[in-house]
């Protein structure tokens, strides 16, 4: 036993070392290749290649497999238990179908034909390979993102960064020879690549005539990955695949997606991911069924229709394939059932995860109890109060009330305006349709130069406070809305506190809403000013509803982001990419933070009114 003892105490004291420093170089070649394994996929399907750049594309996949291959066998050869311990299951499964791969390499093709010859073909597939290799880069990067967490770097740098990469890269993928029919100029491509990823909606160019099915396919996943997040996406891969992160990312992670506690942060994420697929596959399903042999559209097209139009509205993203956006002929008149899908996608993605997660919750609870109740009345369940937290009941009550007073409201000023000609029911349906997309869908069924001022400033108001915190919306949010007026009410009423539903708010929840509504303010009036030098023949309702539209992520427009300048179109990428990342987010990434200090200075009144 002593020489095993040694021999152990050896490896790991002058071995071990070495061992780390050649796993850490095999990582960081495989990062390499991953990157340039996504590379070559976009040449490949974004150009049109001829043979020769074809079998150099092989020769490239080829030596990406190697690579895995490589870097898989020696963390399991040379660290074996450590590599036991961060491996989940599904990512031993991942290996084991890249070690599948080595059958054809091992075995001659069959001469029979065959289950056995069809078990060898598929496993030399070139789409197996392809498709095995793409998952084994996607999860290799994920992971280098996460831990970057691991590194004590500032995460709403992280978080702004992520953003502006996919952004980045969505333009280069925009201007790909095979995303449009007649090429689109940088500025158009990042204007339409920024409005995707912080699911915007404005555009400055055709849609339906400008970008081809690749194009908007390219733009429907910037709207997915942007509706989600970069972090959640890059976060659930790593933790679900990669197995144990460091407790500081789990922390950061953890903050990023509103998770009660480090246990349930794996599944908060899952019903995140959950959520957003049966959403979607619901709201794809119910397109389909009302559109179905009304639009002239084979089956295939009205599916890609449904599934464009479902993710777009749940991610309040305000995209449409449609010329004239929803206020095309083909869906305007007998589609009152198609609005009214969109218009509940949009709300459920823009009332936030932690929501969706506690009705959930709340739900499987009254089913469970119901169950014990009736079904098996052997068995007590201890009665829970408070199923919905706070949180959840300030948006659900002000979602209710913006919807419900908005639509009475649109529905009276537009009655004989921009909904004349319209039977009763559709002058109901679109109002309340009008209602939630200024809330930051940014779909149209109507022209929004058709609509009255009281209409288009009431809008306004709705495009500022947005939606729920951790949503696919954006605006000051109406959880920061609800505490700014519940403070009013306070300071009115000469309360020394602010409380709702018998519970005090927090100093520090108060102080973050205030500013992020005067920063919020701010910036849009330094958009408006900006384009007032640069577009002087715009008028200041066309000003104020771009800017506004662009920091809130709506998506609306009043016929003028067609017609902006380059410059003009930078300051309004710019309001857009702020408002998607957050105010606060940016700012705290780029202003130095100030150390806690365990002191406080003497107290002063400042004369106020």
């Amino acid at each position: 036993m002593e020489p095993l003892h040694k021999l152990f105490i050896y490896r790991k004291k002058l071995v071990q070392p070495y061992i780390e420093q050649l796993l850490k170089w095999v990582d960081g070649i495989t990062y390499v290749m991953s990157a340039l394994l996504i590379l070559t996929l976009v040449y490949e399907h974004g150009f049109l290649i001829s043979f020769e750049e074809m079998e150099i594309i092989n020769q490239l996949y080829h030596f990406v497999w190697i690579a895995f291959l490589v870097d898989t066998s020696l963390h399991i050869l040379l660290n074996y238990s450590d590599t036991r311990r961060k491996f989940r299951g599904l990512t031993w499964v991942v290996s084991l179908m890249l070690y599948l791969t080595l059958i054809p390499v091992v075995f001659h093709e069959p001469e029979v034909e065959g289950g056995i010859h069809d078990f060898w073909a598929f496993f030399h597939s070139r789409l197996y390979h392809v498709v095995l290799l793409t998952v084994l880069s996607l999860l290799q990067l994920s992971s280098g993102i996460v831990r970057l967490l691991g590194k004590r770097t500032n995460p709403s740098l992280i978080f702004a960064s992520s953003f502006l990469i996919f952004i980045l890269i969505g333009s280069a993928l925009l201007m790909l020879p095979r995303a449009t029919y007649h090429g689109i100029s940088f500025i158009d491509a990042l204007f339409t690549a920024t409005s995707a990823t912080c699911v915007t909606g404005l555009v400055s160019v055709d849609v339906s005539s400008t970008f081809t099915p690749e194009g908007l396919f390219i733009i429907i996943m910037l709207i997915q990955i942007g509706g989600l997040g970069v972090m959640t996406l890059t976060s659930f891969f790593a933790m679900f695949f990669m197995g144990n992160t460091s407790l500081y990312n789990q922390l950061v992670v953890r903050d990023m997606v509103s998770s009660q506690s480090l246990s349930s942060l794996l599944s908060t994420l899952l019903y995140i991911l959950g959520f957003t697929l049966v959403i979607e596959a619901i709201g794809m399903g119910m397109i389909f069924m009302n559109i179905h042999g009304t639009m002239g559209m084979d089956i295939e097209e009205e599916l890609a229709f449904s599934a464009f139009h479902s993710i777009s509205a749940f991610c309040n993203a305000g995209f449409s394939t449609l010329s004239g956006n929803l206020g095309n002929e083909m869906v305007l008149h007998n589609h009152n059932l198609f609005y009214i899908t969109i218009s509940f996608l949009i709300i459920l993605g823009g009332i936030g995860f932690p929501i969706l997660v506690n009705l959930y919750e709340t739900v499987s609870y009254e089913m469970k109890r119901l169950y014990h109740r009736y079904m098996n009345k052997n068995k007590r369940m201890i009665r829970r109060v408070h199923l919905y937290n706070l949180n959840t009941r300030i948006v659900l009550i002000m979602t209710a009330i913006l919807l419900v007073a908005g639509t009475v409201a649109i529905v009276i000023f537009e009655w004989n305006n921009a909904f004349a000609g319209m039977t009763s029911v559709e002058k109901w349906v679109q109002g309340f349709f009008n209602a939630t997309c200024p809330r930051t869908a940014g779909f149209s069924s109507v022209g929004m130069t058709t609509f009255s001022v009281q209409t288009l400033l009431l809008m306004v108001v709705l495009m500022m406070i947005g939606g729920g915190t951790q949503s696919t919306a954006g605006g000051v949010k109406v959880n920061v809305f609800a505490v700014v007026m519940l403070n009013l009410r306070a300071i009115l009423i000469g309360a020394d506190r602010v409380t709702i539903f018998n519970r005090e708010l927090s100093h520090d929840s108060i102080r973050r809403s205030n500013a992020t509504l005067i920063l919020y303010l701010l910036i849009v009036f330094a958009g408006i000013f900006s384009l007032s030098i640069l577009e002087p023949q715009a008028s200041v309702m066309a000003l104020v509803f771009e800017c506004t539209s662009a920091l809130s992520t709506v998506g609306s427009s009043l016929d003028l982001t067609p017609t902006l300048g380059s410059d003009s179109k930078l300051i309004v990428i710019l309001l857009m990419f702020v408002g998607r990342v957050g105010v606060l987010t940016l700012m705290s990434s780029l202003i130095k933070q100030k150390k806690i200090t365990k002191y406080r200075y003497p107290s002063d009144n400042i004369i106020i009114n």
